[in-house]
């Protein structure tokens, strides 16, 4: 049987985690005995494979375990149905195989400890890079509109880039929930004298923050070279061509329903599986609109359609989603989580939106978007020192 016989969607779910690989068993239906007892037994790393065919995954179980490795497969053997297994091993199992089914796993464990190639001038595996939030609103929900007027939101550019930033991100529509959408005219208004004099001043690349694409087109005419699109490349059916036009960078966000919508009671039955397999078909979408794989960035989304509970779920296992292959951008700070966690408003988020920042560093997020620039990158240092040496 060859790799491309097996219908795989392979992931990996546990690293040295028994809650991520209790909660993966639980969510694949294996029964609570094996869900209580494989974590104690089990090797340190899990790979999850859905959707194989029962003689297939008693296949996979036999080359594995020849390997010295486990697999764990829930349904019945004598069924027709498709099957779920989860294939467990050390490290060092996973990196030294070479054929068949045990390519693909390894190729899974690859991804989830990959450094990603440049993109945009930005080169990840050393540093994590910090992405300063210019918002050019005056209803923003982290500062009430302090940088409404383009002479404050361009001096705010400046002392983000100053304090460390490696890129600015200039919104000119607000994105909490419940938020009503703006114009593109309006839009522009807002935006456009501060690319304007945010690309000829800095030397850090600027991104425009939005989801329609008239405005993408004229923030890049005026210097942007990044696009941050919150609703993946799909609220706009222009948006991905123009990015494909351009030849730019561009973040792929995952958000469940709109700004205005986003927050209503949102559901999930695996939140990480689920924006995966979205940021998955978008990332598919882009490449069918000819953008380059290389110049895409992944973000799941936090506070954008996710109960706070679903949010610490996301961050708990955040290192799944370098199985995507693409550079990560996380976005915690000031969220409204942080707030309910701490009983703090917004503008005084910036001490435990630095804590949260540490936990996605040491998890492998490649990019932060943050507010506070000044109290990050003092965290940064520390944490990439020892994460990545």
């Amino acid at each position: 049987m060859t790799p491309d016989e097996i219908r795989l969607n392979p992931r990996v779910v546990a690293s040295a985690s028994a809650a991520s690989l209790k909660a993966e068993l639980s969510r694949l239906g294996f029964p609570g005995d094996v869900r209580d007892l494989a974590p104690a037994r089990l090797a340190k790393i899990a790979v999850a494979i859905e959707n194989l065919a029962p003689a297939e995954a008693f296949e996979v179980r036999a080359r594995w375990a020849a390997g010295g490795g486990e697999v764990l497969i829930a349904g019945d053997p004598f069924s027709t149905a498709a099957v779920p297994a989860v294939v467990t091993g050390t490290r060092e199992q996973f990196e030294k195989t070479t054929t068949g089914i045990e390519a693909i796993l390894s190729r899974a464990l690859q991804l989830f400890h990959a450094v990603p190639a440049p993109v945009g001038g930005l080169e990840f595996g050393r540093r994590t890079h910090l992405m300063g939030i210019v918002n050019v609103t005056p209803d923003s929900f982290s500062d009430g509109g302090k940088f409404a007027e383009a002479d404050a939101a361009i001096a705010q550019g400046e002392r983000l880039a100053a304090a460390g930033a490696s890129i600015l991100d200039v919104g000119g529509e607000s994105t909490r929930p419940g938020a009503e959408p703006v114009s593109a005219a309006e839009e522009m208004r807002r935006v456009l004298p501060v690319l304007t004099a945010l690309a000829k001043r800095l030397k850090v690349p600027v991104s425009i923050d939005t989801t329609k694409a008239d405005v993408a087109r004229a923030a890049l005419d005026a210097g942007a070279v990044w696009v941050n699109d919150i609703s993946g490349l799909r609220l706009d059916p222009a948006m991905a061509a123009l990015v494909a036009e351009r030849g730019v960078p561009a973040v792929v966000m995952h958000m469940k329903g709109t700004p205005r919508t986003m927050q209503q009671g949102p559901q999930y039955r695996d939140p990480v599986a689920e924006i995966c397999a979205w940021l998955r078909e978008s990332l598919a979408a882009a490449a069918r609109a000819g953008i380059a794989e290389e110049r895409l960035i992944v973000d799941p989304g936090i506070g954008f359609g996710k109960t706070m509970e679903q949010n610490l779920e996301i961050l708990a296992r955040l290192r799944e989603f370098r199985t995507l292959g693409r550079p990560v951008l996380v976005g915690v700070s000031r969220k409204s989580f942080i707030g309910k966690l701490t009983g703090l408003e917004a503008p005084a988020r910036a001490l435990p939106s630095a804590g949260a920042a540490a936990w996605c560093i040491a998890q492998g997020a490649d990019i932060l978007r943050v507010h506070d620039v000044e109290e990050t990158e003092t965290v940064r240092r520390v944490v990439d020192a020892i994460a990545r040496g």
